[in-house]
């Protein structure tokens, strides 16, 4: 029962993070730049602390009495993760939601859910799972094989990116995702997709400071939201100095008070935005400490990224004008996604 629990939290986390870019399409005439840091703003210091407090009220004392060197780790973490944030936006914005968080988080899957796993084989670590422990039982190589059968339907999907790139005119992708660069999007989507795993490291390298909320008699459902306050102070650092930049470099600081744009929507549909963003990782704190294995838990909350992320691609119309094979071929690789949601799952649930 706690492991289906664990899926469900999994997946409110992944339709969360899947749909969190929709409010900023109400945004008018802002730089991209501008709402980014506006949501980023709620997105990592504003709505963090506040879902801390409600949940661990002594977090302030649990980070002010942590290692330095933890916090150090865990703080690098979030700014690597912070630029593979910023590279996500511009992904998603020159490939659409569909191809971007496809390609994006196919990397950020294998990254994210193998590496720490591969990390404690050479560092054991008590109560972690290495990658010897998850060869050595069939639970083990189910979630590994779940891993395998996620790539191959993100394979999949991006083929069905390529086709769409063939098949439709300039003016149809201008319709379909207003910028769409297919070169430039898949180089920014690769890096982002690697980066992006590190928001797991930084879980793992924090790690302490979610064991001493437990110990403190804190509820155990909510222990990780401690260590992303942490994680995202280094992603807000990296968001507002390139942002700050982009502003300066393109003129744009007199977005924030331009008066002949929708203002007050403007910060209400970005504050959405971040609000929801935020969402995903709350959600995927409690799925985590209700699974026990990071590996299972991160592939399983890509897989609802990519599923929820293809439905709004679908929804808003950016695989309209193609031929029958590349719609069957964005389908089938949905589903094969879904199936690796079910491989893990079940993996997990037999240990």
């Amino acid at each position: 029962m706690q492991i289906l629990l664990g899926v469900f939290l999994h997946f409110l986390g992944g339709f969360a993070s899947g749909s969190f870019y929709i409010p900023y399409k109400n945004v008018k005439g802002w730089a991209w730049e501008s709402y980014w840091i506006i949501g980023g703003l709620f997105s990592w210091l504003i709505v963090p602390p506040l879902a801390a407090y409600l949940t661990i009220p002594g977090f302030a004392a649990i980070i002010s009495g942590t290692n330095m060197n933890i916090l150090l780790v865990t703080y690098c973490m979030g700014l690597l993760w912070g630029i593979g944030g910023l590279n996500y936006g511009l992904g998603v914005r020159f490939l659409g939601m569909s191809l971007g968080n496809s390609v994006i988080l196919g990397y950020c899957s294998a990254f994210g859910a193998l590496v720490p796993s591969i990390y404690y084989n050479f560092v054991p670590t008590p109560g972690k799972i290495s990658f010897y422990d998850m060869m050595s039982h069939e639970g083990g190589r189910l979630v590994l094989f779940g891993v395998v059968v996620c790539l191959t339907g993100i394979a999949i999907c991006g083929r069905a990116g390529i086709l769409k790139e063939k098949e439709l005119s300039e003016e149809k992708k201008k319709e379909s995702v207003k910028e769409f660069k297919l070169v430039k999007g898949l180089i920014i989507a690769t890096i982002s997709g690697i980066l992006s795993s590190s928001f797991n490291f930084g879980i793992e390298a924090g790690k302490p400071m979610a064991e001493a909320a437990v110990a403190q008699g804190f509820n155990p459902l909510f222990q990780n939201n401690v260590t992303f306050v942490v994680i995202l102070w280094g992603g807000l650092t990296t968001n507002v100095i390139w942002c700050a930049i982009l502003n300066f470099k393109n003129k744009t600081f007199g977005d924030y008070t331009k008066k002949d744009t929708p203002l007050l929507k403007n910060y209400l549909f970005s504050a959405l935005a971040g609000t929801t963003w935020f969402l995903q990782f709350f959600f995927y704190g409690m799925g985590e400490s209700k699974m026990g294995n990071g590996a299972s838990s991160w592939i399983l909350h890509m897989s609802f990224i990519i599923l929820v992320a293809n439905m709004w691609g679908i929804f808003l119309k950016e695989w309209v004008g193609v031929s029958t094979k590349t719609r069957v071929t964005i389908t089938v690789g949905i589903c094969t996604i879904l199936a690796s949601v079910i491989i893990v799952g079940y993996g997990n649930s037999i240990g």
